[in-house]
């Protein structure tokens, strides 16, 4: 006897529950940090500690977490949650949040530029989260693979 497959819609659970719990993770930790990308204080000091853990160590946690969930695919999955929370944060602070005096809202060449450092970031922590799961990374030894006879023959007669 063999175990059943596993259905389609368990998966689909599964990818839905990764990508709504990376969302959130990276969404209130945007809270948390007190850091909004997609407005723009102007000067150097807009590029703080908390903007570069915002860029970088949030995205590449959320990656981790949807591999955690996911399992192996979740370095195709992990682009979701991050794309999802600065579209929504985008959306709130161009309509709906006032901004400061002084402060402007990213142009969208400018947030897309960013957008895409998230992902990216998202994405290794996806790859080093399937790594830490399956303990390896690539194919498979060849000895799990392939079955070679132990008397190979070689020559013309082979």
């Amino acid at each position: 006897m063999s175990a059943a497959p596993a259905s389609k819609n368990s998966r689909l659970t599964q990818a839905l529950v990764a990508v709504i719990m990376a969302s959130v993770l990276n969404h209130f930790g945007d809270r948390l940090l007190g850091v909004q990308i997609e407005v723009f204080t102007g000067g150097i000091d807009y590029f703080s500690g908390f903007w570069v853990m915002d860029v970088f160590l949030l995205p590449f946690l959320s990656g981790i977490l949807v591999a955690v969930l996911f399992g192996k695919g979740a370095k195709w999955l992990c682009y979701l949650p991050p794309l999802i929370v600065r579209s929504v944060s985008y959306f709130e602070v161009a309509s709906l949040g006032g901004l400061a005096p002084g402060h402007k809202l990213l142009p969208l060449g400018w947030w897309g530029f960013f957008v895409i450092l998230v992902m990216e970031s998202a994405m290794i922590g996806a790859i080093l989260g399937e790594v830490m799961i399956k303990r390896t990374y690539g194919r498979r030894p060849r000895h799990l693979v392939y079955k070679d006879s132990p008397s190979k023959k070689s020559g013309p007669e082979a």
